[in-house]
């Protein structure tokens, strides 16, 4: 079975090597980007299954930046990730396509979880849109 791939998306390098690192132990494959414009331009060069975006970020937000991939990759599902306890923007969040909402610092094992019901939503909508034949 392949790996899990997941693009990080965060403006704090510290966190994004850490984080990675981690992830990588448990053996999913992980590439970084350190804000919006990055993140897109992995994407569109490479197919990633999930991708975990932080909310705030200089330049392109998190927000915008999830507008972003749902239109151009419908399936990936994102998981927002953020420092700052907004109910409003994690309401916001759901309803612009993120599958999920965490707050940082996120236990590992929490992330691991919802890193894989994520992918279970991704199989889900890939077999709903498979033509049938």
């Amino acid at each position: 079975m392949a790996k899990c791939r997941v693009l990080l998306v965060d403006d704090e390098p510290v966190f994004l090597k850490s984080m990675a690192k981690v992830l990588g132990a448990r053996d999913y494959e992980v590439e970084t980007a350190e804000d919006g414009a990055a993140a897109l331009k992995r994407m569109a060069e490479r197919e990633f299954d999930v991708v975990v975006l932080d909310q705030r970020m200089p330049g392109m937000d998190g927000l915008t930046t999830l507008e972003h991939i749902r239109r151009d990759f419908p399936v990936v599902p994102v998981i927002l990730l953020t420092g700052h306890a907004e109910m409003d923007t994690a309401i916001e969040a759901m309803d612009r396509g993120a599958v999920d909402y965490l707050l940082k610092p996120a236990a590992v094992e929490k992330l691991c979880e919802r890193l894989n019901a994520a992918l279970e939503r991704k199989a889900v909508l890939q077999g709903m849109l498979k033509p049938e034949g």
